[in-house]
């Protein structure tokens, strides 16, 4: 056989596998520094059982990046984590860590190499009678799938909860595949999240896990987070407690204990955490943003006590804080410049201090990049809108982006929020003139969307007259 047809049949074994290099992980390559970075934190300061999966990842975004020997190297580590747990089992586990040192070896231009572990794949896939000589289903394939689509942000989290459920089918009281399934279920909430008021579907996942993972600190804050959203705020602190008075994960307790306080009013503590959490994780653009958040969180208190109008000494406060907390953000850009949301809040941030020209510029910057989330989209032409109605006083562009943001078609807080905005926007206008076509018609479709429809057809039925016989129209102005 030629040299072609070996390797041929050599690719043709490895597409077979299931490991991060089939899995299709939505990385992109501005990503890769801070998924690294975000990998090496989690190794260094996360403890965890689960945790064999976060060097398969490690290998693979280090081969991405052309670190083949390291890649190689975190291979190894995960190798050397995978002790015999049951019978069977832990070779069912080392099937993606086969899988990935196969086809590392197979770019690196070993394909000797790449046929030893294409041939401990295939002679434990018989053992388990699996789909194909190269692939087996198992639940525990499913959460590690899970496990690393979850690490790669937003665009993997309704596929990682999909790896979860098929793996809970299987063994519904497993401690990981529960702690995987609550942490996705968690974040997705709050990803998509479609009314001000918060929904409670993660609660019973999360309770669940922490009962089969006790010393679990990080799940306990992360159901104390969850029972603050839904009114049981004194409940979710005595889980905030219990994980601090474990030294399990601090550097992580730290950042959702920061939340739990920031949420409860509590400014100053949620500052104290987070300050706490950056000592131990300094490249964390996360933290940067969540330390901006706070001081925006301050900026509000003032201005509620101001009654929204701060004079003298508590606008320099305002401007004082709004510096720290652009400087925040630039700090988070420059350690993650994927992170579209800070965009929204540093643009809104050089608003608040009349910098209108580098807000434009800003949203404008955001816009650009072609934001492929459907609620971040939503969320940014709902936050433009805003600013072009209220900062720039220009009511056709606020229009034109409140109806971008609705004209995304699905149900989210954001899309009821733009509706809202709009609709009182284009009353305004009418109130000012009865005859504006074009507001009447944008009243009727906002009618039409919040299903009144009686009301759709009376603003649709004007707008009509107005168009035909502008000047016999009820309603005409003069």
């Amino acid at each position: 056989m030629s040299k072609n047809a070996d390797e041929d049949q050599v690719k043709d074994r490895l597409e077979q596998l299931r490991c991060h290099f089939t899995w299709k992980l939505p990385i992109k390559e501005s990503e890769l520094t801070d998924l690294e970075s975000r990998v090496f934190d989690e190794i260094e300061f996360l403890d965890t059982k689960f945790n064999v999966g976060i060097y398969h990842l490690l290998a693979y975004v280090r081969h991405l990046k052309g670190q083949n020997k390291e890649a190689l190297e975190s291979l190894k580590e995960a190798e050397d984590l995978q002790q015999p747990e049951k019978a069977g089992q832990s070779d069912v586990r080392r099937l993606v860590t086969w899988g990935n040192y196969a086809w590392l070896y197979y770019h690196m231009g070993r394909p000797a190499e790449a046929q030893i572990y294409l041939d401990k794949v295939e002679n434990t896939c018989k053992k388990f009678a699996g789909v194909s000589c190269y692939a087996v289903e198992c639940p525990e394939m499913d959460c590690e799938e899970g496990w690393a689509l979850l690490k790669c942000g937003g665009k993997g989290y309704e596929r990682a909860k999909a790896c979860f459920e098929k793996a809970l089918e299987a063994e519904p009281e497993n401690p990981e595949f529960n702690t995987g399934y609550a942490i996705i279920t968690y974040r997705l909430e709050r990803f998509n999240q479609t009314t001000e008021d918060p929904v409670a579907f993660s609660l019973d996942p999360l309770k669940r896990a922490v009962r089969l993972n006790p010393e679990d600190s990080y799940i306990k804050t992360l159901l104390a987070l969850k029972l603050q959203d839904v009114g049981q705020e004194a409940e979710g602190e005595k889980y905030i407690k219990e994980a601090l008075n474990n030294t399990s994960s601090q550097a992580y307790v730290f950042r959702y204990v920061a939340m739990f306080y920031r949420k409860k009013g509590f400014v100053d503590k949620c500052f104290q955490f987070l300050k706490m959490a950056l000592q131990a994780t300094p490249s964390s653009a996360f933290l940067h943003h969540q330390i901006g958040i706070c001081y925006k969180s301050q900026i509000i208190q003032i201005k509620k006590a101001a009654n929204w109008q701060p004079r003298g000494r508590d606008r320099e406060n305002v401007h004082r804080l709004v510096r720290s907390a652009m400087s925040e953000f630039q700090k988070a850009l420059k350690l993650k410049p994927t992170f579209e949301m800070i965009y929204i809040d540093l643009a809104e941030m050089y608003a608040e201090l009349g910098q209108h020209r580098e807000a434009d510029d800003t949203f404008q910057t955001i816009l650009s990049k072609g934001v492929s989330d459907d609620y971040l989209r939503q969320e940014i032409h709902y936050r433009y809108g805003r600013f072009q109605e209220y900062q720039r006083k220009s009511e056709v562009d606020a229009i034109i982006h409140y109806l971008k943001s609705i004209k995304i078609n699905i149900s989210s807080y954001r899309s009821n929020k733009s509706i809202s905005a709009l609709e009182k926007l284009v009353s305004k206008k009418l109130q000012r003139n009865a005859s504006d076509i074009e507001s009447l018609s944008i009243l009727g479709l906002m009618h039409k969307l919040k299903g009144e429809i009686s009301q759709a057809l009376e603003c649709y039925e004007r707008a009509l007259r107005l168009a035909v016989d502008p000047e016999n129209s009820v309603g005409h102005s003069p």
